[in-house]
């Protein structure tokens, strides 16, 4: 049975911290409650997209007006991509186990998002990874796909065939403490599910029509003439930002209105995606350098990198293991013992069953090394 809304890549991710946390704030809030500090956060990845898009607000009158609204917005990120090398909030959908999977990606770019003086950025490895040596790529590779493009070379002065596009995912925190070790679990895995949603699109391996019926979309109605006349009257001229959604006061663009007349529903719509994404991001393009942004969720300022790389293998495992909780095959689990510090700050501590089942076992052999130690030594 398919869960009430689509998972997201927040839902797929976030029980890399603990899975029995995520269970309890679904059963209990039904959500994950926005906290002051999600809030501004919120307010920081704002700010971060309108240094590269003009958000204007658009009047949607039916759920296929607002799915078109959605596509548009990806098709004008994936043209801003290939105008100014850097495109923000790029949405996602894809497939994982048969479920529908949605996400938003930070931050796409052609250029490296490390220091021009870098050959290559420091990689962060979990030790748990058991690392599959076919799915790593040679240090020749490495340095070839990942050597930035420089300030004095323009995005459009790099071929299709050349560019590589480097995925950036913005975590904002209220201290200047850079994450590490289990805590950065979480972000690796969602990184990586970027670049599979990502991929997997841009491939043109996601079903549109399953899109859609997950979504219970007409996907061959027409868009409505309040939404094509609303989108045609956007200035979409600017060769240095996109309108992700102010009307335009001084008539109505051609272009767009052509084209949302030429591609008018969701089926057709889509298709045009799919060419921007072909356009921009060619097969085999997206770096496996994958990279954490870490910002003060005081002012944006960039606290910190840290970089990973795509593990298909960790991927797999992680999935396949995930989703058999996600389809009720198991119960979700708790954190091992050397993961405890977690429960110091989990709202659910006092009243967790793993926690007090781990307390006992902890217990229990602490109980029996007395019991052993008190015994009489045999001669």
């Amino acid at each position: 049975m398919a869960p009430k809304k689509p998972l997201s890549v927040t839902d797929i991710v976030s029980p890399a911290w603990c899975e029995l946390q995520y269970w309890y704030t679904l059963t209990k809030h039904g959500k994950k409650r926005r906290t002051p500090a999600m809030k501004q956060g919120s307010k920081v990845h704002r700010q971060l997209e309108e240094q590269v898009h003009q958000i204007v607000p658009v009047t949607v009158q039916t759920r296929e007006d607002g799915w078109g609204l959605k596509i548009w917005n990806v098709i004008q990120g994936l043209r801003t991509l290939r105008m100014t090398g850097l495109t923000r909030e790029l949405e996602v959908w894809g497939l994982v186990d048969g479920q529908v999977v949605n996400g938003i990606i930070d931050e796409l770019s052609y250029r490296a998002p490390w220091s021009e003086d870098e050959d290559a950025p420091s990689i962060h490895y979990f030790p748990m990874q058991n690392q599959d040596p076919s799915n790593q790529i040679t240090l020749d590779e490495f340095f070839k796909n990942a050597r930035p493009i420089h300030s004095n070379q323009s995005a459009s002065a790099v071929s299709t065939r050349q560019r590589k596009v480097y995925l950036t995912d913005v975590k904002t925190r209220s201290t200047h403490v850079l994450p590490k070790g289990a805590s950065l679990l979480p972000t690796f895995y969602q990184l990586m599910m970027y670049h599979r949603l990502l991929t997997a699109l841009a491939t043109n391996q996601v079903s549109a029509d399953t899109v859609f019926k997950r979504y219970n979309l007409d996907s061959h109605s027409p868009f409505s003439d309040a939404f094509i006349a609303e989108i045609g009257g956007l200035d979409f001229s600017s060769s240095q930002e996109s309108n992700i959604v102010e009307p335009h006061s001084q008539g109505v663009n051609d272009d767009a209105l052509t084209e949302l007349l030429a591609h008018n529903n969701l089926t057709s719509l889509w298709s045009l995606m799919i060419l921007e994404f072909e356009k921009s991001i060619p097969t085999g393009s997206v770096n496996e350098v994958l990279t954490a942004e870490f910002r003060s969720q005081n002012d944006g300022a960039l606290l910190g990198r840290k970089h990973f790389q795509m593990d298909d293998r960790t991927m797999n495992q992680y999935l396949s293991s995930g989703m058999k909780w996600w389809k009720g095959e198991r119960e979700a689990r708790g954190v091992e013992i050397e993961d405890a510090f977690k429960c110091r700050i989990c709202e659910f501590a006092d009243n967790c069953t793993w926690r007090k089942a781990k307390a006992e076992e902890s217990m229990e052999r602490h109980r029996a090394r007395t019991r052993k130690r008190s015994e009489p030594t045999q001669t």
